[in-house]
């Protein structure tokens, strides 16, 4: 007969709650367009694809960001999945403190989403639907156009440090 398992005390505690998401490992994507020709844009590494048809994909946004009020009205919204090596200027996408974009090589579209240079993916895309979820939004962004590198490695983010792939042998 297999033993019970024992877990936390309810309720569960913050800290504890954000241990146990960290060994979930997760890419960092760039969530970012033009707002009155000012680059502006997030860091988000709770990215998920949803569907394919339609072709959706999902970020979480903080009910505290301050961005997220700007991005949700614009038209287009480019999303970067960030490459290996990406790590500093995915710390300046996340700054609260400074100019986000004064290290980041970015590009705009002709409708004003904001594409990250080097990075594994980018998706052309707008706000499909929202759901409030705790103390974030379910954004579920609906792809009108994409571009992808597979073979260009992405930033990974687990137990609080960004780390890299690494091949296993078959």
């Amino acid at each position: 007969m297999a033993s019970k398992l024992s877990i936390g005390p309810l309720p569960v505690d913050q800290a504890e709650l954000r241990r146990a998401y960290s060994c979930f490992p997760s890419g960092v994507t760039a969530v970012c367009a033009l707002d009155d020709e000012e680059p502006v844009g997030i860091a988000a590494s709770s990215f998920t694809s949803v569907s394919i048809t339609p072709p959706l994909v999902s970020v979480c946004v903080a009910h505290s960001s301050t961005t997220w009020p700007r991005l949700r009205q614009l038209p287009r919204l480019g999303v970067s999945v960030l490459a290996d090596g990406q790590e500093a200027l995915c710390r300046s996408l996340a700054a609260k403190d400074r100019d986000r974009f004064a290290d980041v090589p970015w590009e705009p579209s002709e409708d004003g989403a904001i594409f990250v240079r080097g990075a594994a993916a980018w998706l052309d895309c707008s706000v499909h639907s929202e759901l409030p979820a705790g103390d974030h939004d379910i954004v579920l962004l609906q792809i009108h156009r994409l571009t992808a590198d597979p073979s260009n490695e992405p930033l990974v983010f687990h137990s609080s440090r960004f780390r890299r792939l690494i091949a296993l042998e078959s």
